[in-house]
């Protein structure tokens, strides 16, 4: 329902306490101080956790379920799989990064822009590209300010 009591009007995004050009689904469970940006897609019909802290970028997709085995068994497999998501603390996930389901992120981990993250992300490691990859480490100096070191290939 609206602040004024009306459901809302075909074609609009459920309200939501992130921002209003969001599209969250199910019932997940958001920490506090978690950001989510504008144009995102947030499926936690299948199982999500998003830990405190985080910045979920302007067009990222996080998907809980999947519907391919029962799209091209012409459904003959009648299920629309799901599988839990859940992402740690300060994770910062870049603009149109795509999340599949059943993954794991760890605390203080980063994905890269345009990512397509498709397994687990280690804590503190930055992954970019399709399929997603670890391209460096989340780092601290002594002051608390984060490096990120590349890894070796």
């Amino acid at each position: 329902m609206t602040e004024a009591g009306r459901a809302p009007s075909a074609g609009s995004l459920p309200e939501n306490p992130y921002n209003e050009l969001a599209w969250i689904v199910g019932t997940p469970q958001i920490g506090a101080g978690t950001w989510i940006g504008a144009f995102t897609v947030v499926d936690g019909s299948g199982g999500l956790t998003i830990g405190a802290g985080c910045d979920i970028s302007s067009g990222v997709h996080i998907y809980t379920h999947s519907s391919v085995r029962r799209c091209v068994s012409g459904r003959r497999f009648t299920e629309v799989e799901r599988k839990p998501v859940s992402i740690g603390d300060r994770v910062f996930i870049g603009a149109n990064a795509v999340v599949m389901m059943g993954v794991t992120i760890g605390d203080e981990a980063v994905v890269g822009a345009g990512a397509v993250v498709t397994a687990d992300v280690a804590p503190r490691t930055v992954v970019a590209g399709v399929p997603a990859r670890v391209v460096a480490d989340v780092a601290f100096d002594d002051d608390g300010r984060p490096t990120f070191p590349a890894v070796q290939p």
